[in-house]
C-alpha cells in the first residue's frame, strides 16, 4: 500500500445551498480544477471526494456535497448522500454567501451543534460587494471560525488557504494531530509481538487484509519485534522462542485455538479488538457484547459492515457469526445485513447490532454509529468482542483493556 486509505484521513465535508461556490471552494484550496464548476443550480449530484496532503495537518479528504436547498427531481436521493456525508466529517465546513442567512443554514448549524461536531463558516463570492458588518458580527455568533474569502480570486489563494489551514488546525480532532497506536502502548520497545494470520478466502490475493498490515506497520513505528505466523505452526513458534512474547494478536476466527495454544501469563487479543479502541469505544462494544447472554430465539439482529464485498461461501458476517450466535441462543434468529455506508435509520427494531472492525469507517463515523445506537437503546458491539463471548474466551482477550473488562463484567452481571 503506498497511499493513506480513506477512512484513515481526516475528513472535511463542504456543505451549504446550491451554487454557493463548494466545488469552486475546494478547486481553490486543491489548486486545481478537481471538481466541474457551473452557474446552473445541482451541477454537483453526488458526493465528490479529493484526497490531498495538506500539510501541516496531513492526509485529508475533502466530500463537495449537493446543495442543502436542493428541491430538484433528485433532491431527496441527493439530500441523503449529503446527509451521509454529515456522518463522516470529522469538520463540516458551511459556506454562504454574503448577506444570506436562513432556516437552511440555521437547521444545519443546529443539526451540528446537537452532534457537537467542529464547524467553520466560510463567507463566499467577497468580490460581489462589501460585507456589512452586521452581518458578519451575526455570522460569528454562530462559530468564532469564520473565513471570508472569494474562491475566484487566484491572486488571495495563499492568503485564503492559509487561514483555512489555521482554523482547521484549531479544530482538528487532537486524534488526527497526535493519533493514537493500534497495539504500541501495549508491547514495550524492543517487545515481542506475535502476529497470528490466517490465509482464508477473505484474503486478498499476494496481500494482508488493512487491520494486519496496520497492526505490522503500528508495531515497528513503536520499535517492536513482530513475528507473524498463521495458526497452524503457532504453537510450533511459541515453542522455538527463547522468552514468552509480551502480546499475541490473532484473527477473530481462529481465537478458541489461539487461546489455548497461549500460555496463561501472555496478553492475547484479536485484530477486531485493537481496531473496537482504535475506530471507536472499546468499553461501549464490551457492554454490547455482554448483552449477548440476554438474546433468545426470535429476536433481531443487525450484522453492520463498513465495506461492500461479495460473499464468500462461509463469509464472517453473512455465514458464520449468524450461525454462532443462533447456536449460542438455542434458536433461530431475525438476522439483517447492510452493507458500506447505507446504515439503517430503524435501529430500534434491533435487539443488538454486531459490526465490523469498521476499518473502512473513520473513528468520528464509527462512535457516530455508536451514539445512534445508544439513543435508540440497542446495545451494539463488533465481530471480535461477539465472537470471543460466543466461544467463551471474551474475558481473556480484554485481560489488556482493564477498563473494557471491567465494563463486560459489570453489564454481564445485570443481564443475569
Amino acid at each position: 500500500m503506498d497511499k493513506t486509505p480513506k477512512s484513515l484521513r481526516l475528513q472535511i465535508g463542504l456543505f451549504g445551498r446550491t451554487n454557493v461556490g463548494k466545488s469552486s471552494f475546494l478547486n481553490m484550496i486543491a489548486g486545481q480544477d478537481v471538481a466541474i464548476t457551473s452557474p446552473v443550480a445541482g451541477t454537483t449530484t453526488d458526493v465528490v471526494e479529493k484526497a490531498m496532503e495538506l500539510l501541516p495537518i496531513g492526509p485529508v479528504m475533502f466530500l463537495d456535497t449537493a446543495g442543502l436547498d436542493d428541491h430538484s427531481v433528485l433532491g431527496e436521493k441527493r439530500m441523503e448522500r449529503t446527509r451521509r456525508a454529515l456522518d463522516r466529517s470529522d469538520i463540516s465546513v458551511l459556506l454562504i454567501e454574503p448577506g444570506v442567512w436562513g432556516p437552511v443554514e440555521e437547521s444545519f448549524v443546529q443539526e451540528l451543534k446537537s452532534r457537537q461536531k467542529p464547524l467553520l463558516i466560510v463567507v463566499n463570492k467577497a468580490d460581489l460587494g462589501p460585507l456589512a458588518d452586521d452581518f458578519l458580527m451575526s455570522v460569528r455568533r454562530e462559530t468564532d471560525k469564520v473565513l471570508v474569502c472569494s474562491s475566484l480570486d487566484k491572486a488571495a489563494r495563499e492568503d485564503g488557504l492559509r487561514e483555512f489551514k489555521r482554523h482547521l488546525i484549531q479544530l482538528c480532532p487532537e486524534d488526527f494531530l497526535r493519533p493514537p497506536a493500534l497495539l504500541g502502548d501495549l508491547v514495550p520497545p524492543g517487545g515481542l509481538l506475535v502476529l497470528v494470520v490466517p490465509i482464508d478466502l477473505q484474503a486478498p490475493k499476494g496481500r494482508l487484509i488493512l487491520p494486519q498490515v496496520q497492526a505490522i506497520r503500528d508495531a515497528l513505528d513503536n520499535d517492536a519485534i513482530i513475528v507473524v505466523v498463521k495458526e497452524r505452526e503457532y504453537a510450533a513458534a511459541l515453542a522455538r522462542l527463547k522468552t514468552p512474547p509480551d502480546l499475541v494478536v490473532c484473527d477473530s476466527q481462529v481465537v478458541m485455538k489461539v487461546v489455548a495454544d497461549t500460555p496463561v501469563g501472555v496478553k492475547c487479543t484479536t485484530f477486531s479488538i485493537l481496531l473496537a479502541r482504535f475506530k471507536g469505544d472499546l468499553s461501549e462494544l464490551a457492554r454490547g457484547a455482554a448483552r449477548i447472554e440476554a438474546l433468545k430465539p426470535g429476536d433481531k439482529v443487525l450484522i453492520a459492515e463498513s465495506c461492500s464485498h461479495h460473499a464468500a461461501q462461509d463469509d464472517i458476517g453473512r455465514v458464520k457469526i449468524p450461525r454462532w450466535l443462533r447456536q449460542y441462543v438455542g434458536g433461530d434468529l431475525v438476522v439483517d445485513h447492510c452493507a458500506g455506508r447505507d446504515y439503517p435509520q430503524n435501529l430500534a427494531d434491533y435487539t443488538l447490532i454486531v459490526h465490523c472492525g469498521s476499518c473502512m469507517l473513520t473513528r468520528g463515523e464509527m462512535l457516530f454509529r455508536i451514539q445512534q445506537a445508544k439513543e435508540e437503546g440497542v446495545p451494539i458491539t463488533n465481530y471480535g468482542l461477539g465472537i470471543s463471548f460466543v466461544q467463551g474466551v471474551l474475558q481473556r482477550v480484554l485481560a489488556p483493556f482493564s477498563s473494557a473488562l471491567d465494563a463486560f463484567e459489570k453489564e454481564r452481571l445485570l443481564c443475569k
